[in-house]
């Protein structure tokens, strides 16, 4: 097949056209790199915003749509699935569908489902946009809902969502929302299929000090719930300054983010899911136990009855605290959590395994 991946969110689109690739199939992925992570991507489309940024940004745009045509797939990474504002995409959407045979939306991030079930209906226990009954206040949840809620971006993406074939959920927490969305009517069209992992042969050997990184995303700190994970993670290595080593890597580029987590033991992820996303799952896959999201309704999603290498924690920093502590405490654990670690991203998300599940589904569109 002829497939089209268009947009990025943390590496998703990279790795899973080169699993695509191992199958056989041309894939050409068309992005800006996720800002300023800088994944790859076959046809750059980045957009920087300043005046020049922007003509660049219109020429370079002008020039991509030309080739994407003629394609039998044609993946969005996201309604928003272009660097610019919500309403020029809905025309670049139907250019898509005009010109190619079937069009899929990734649920695979922030949008206008996320924000609306997660704030109104709250089918889980804590999310980004609530703690129990009692909805979040801090400032990035409210960007968030004024972005979505009300807008051009809802519009958008209600849109795209009823008019796009198959919706694909990459996480439980956006598989939840799309099966409630609209009063469950777009659960018939949504398909679970988890995020795509290159994954790694090689496993660091823990040193005399437990390693523990964290990755902080300025802006998005407190929304993700880091700021609290660090606080927690600072206590511990004042505390126990001779068995703790914390790594800190702050708004950098994807390569340098990679190598300043390997040689880790521990990965410190979001606090307020119940699975964990790319990066915890990259850290996984070369045996770094993830202390974060490892809720149970997740694992039974999966159908994994076995592993149990996430050190789920609740959102507040004494049990982020307590987990780590008794990490350090008791670091004979660490070789068997690394081990179920990488078998479960083997297991689970493998590249190739994830792969030929979007095969199936791309191939069964054809079918149509």
């Amino acid at each position: 097949m002829k497939i089209l991946l268009v947009g990025e969110y943390s590496n998703v689109h990279w790795t899973l056209a080169q699993g695509l690739r191992q199958l056989g199939h041309e894939v050409t992925v068309a992005s800006g790199g996720d800002s300023w992570k800088g994944y790859p991507r076959d046809i750059d489309i980045a957009h920087t915003l300043t005046l020049k940024g922007h003509i660049s940004f219109s020429c370079r745009l002008f020039s991509a749509l030309c080739k994407m045509r003629g394609y039998d797939i044609v993946q969005l990474i996201n309604p928003v699935f272009l660097e610019m504002s919500a309403w020029p995409h809905k025309v670049i959407f139907d250019y898509l569908r005009r010109n190619n045979k079937h069009v899929v939306l990734g649920a695979f991030g922030m949008d206008y489902y996320w924000v609306q079930v997660n704030r109104d209906i709250r089918p889980m226990r804590y999310s980004d946009f609530n703690i129990g009954d009692k909805p979040r206040t801090d400032a990035v949840a409210q960007e968030y809902i004024d972005t979505w809620i009300g807008t051009e971006a809802e519009h958008l993406c209600r849109y795209v969502a009823e008019r796009s074939e198959v919706i694909v959920a990459g996480l439980y927490e956006y598989w939840l929302t799309y099966q409630l969305a609209e009063g469950g009517t777009l659960k018939a069209k949504t398909a679970f299929i988890p995020f795509p992992i290159q994954v790694s042969n090689s496993c660091h050997t823990s040193g005399e000090k437990i390693r523990i990184f964290v990755g902080i995303s300025k802006a998005r700190s407190q929304y993700k719930g880091t700021d609290i994970m660090l606080r927690a993670a600072r206590r511990l290595e004042q505390a126990y300054p001779d068995r703790v080593e914390l790594i800190v890597a702050e708004g950098v580029p994807f390569a340098q983010y990679q190598s300043m987590m390997d040689g880790s033991d521990v990965i410190l992820d979001q606090l307020y899911s119940y699975t964990p996303a790319m990066n915890a799952l990259l850290a996984m896959s070369k045996g770094i136990v993830c202390v974060g999201g490892g809720e149970e309704e997740h694992y039974e999603l999966l159908k994994e009855n076995a592993l149990r290498p996430i050190i789920n924690v609740e959102p507040s920093e004494e049990s982020v605290y307590d987990q780590l502590e008794q990490l350090v405490l008791h670091p004979e654990r660490l070789p068997e959590l690394k081990s179920q670690s990488m078998e479960y991203v083997s297991r689970h998300h493998g590249v190739l395994n994830v792969a030929k599940e979007y095969e199936k589904l791309y191939t069964s569109l054809m079918a149509e």
